[in-house]
């Protein structure tokens, strides 16, 4: 299991970066060409949230990403830090933190639109997508 880690300030100017680095490890891992425009659409939705997260709490910690190759499938991880809680019911309506779930919920959207895969799990120290993409081996060397 192969694994590459990233860390990036929570800048909106380093997810371009984020998404180059996730395409190139996904085509050396052996995703399929057809998926990487998925991965990187992907990678950068989940990189943007985080940013977001990461700015709107004030929150200095980087932004993670964990690019792992295993046998027949590769995984992007992308972690913030910000503190997740359980929106409840009877809220107003219209406020700063009503339209930040509405983004935060239409990213989340858009991302299992792209991925078959996907696992987002949240708390309070942070937050983290899991997205999972099959891998076909390279092909046998011909005599």
């Amino acid at each position: 299991m192969a694994t590459v880690e990233l860390r990036f300030s929570a800048l909106p100017e380093h997810v371009r970066t984020a998404r180059l680095v996730a395409a190139a490890v996904a085509r050396r891992a052996g995703v399929d060409e057809a998926v990487l425009d998925e991965v990187r659409l992907a990678v950068g939705e989940a990189c943007t949230r985080a940013v977001g997260l990461h700015q709107s709490g004030g929150i200095s910690a980087p932004v993670k990403v964990m690019l792992i190759e295993e046998e027949k499938q590769f995984s992007i991880e992308v972690g913030d830090e910000a503190p997740h809680a359980t929106h409840g019911a009877g809220g107003a309506s219209g406020t700063p933190d009503d339209v930040e779930a509405e983004e935060d919920e239409m990213g989340l959207a858009v991302i299992s639109g792209l991925v078959d895969d996907v696992e987002v799990s949240a708390g309070e120290h942070g937050g983290l997508i899991k997205m999972t993409w099959p891998t076909t081996p390279p092909a046998a060397a011909l005599p």
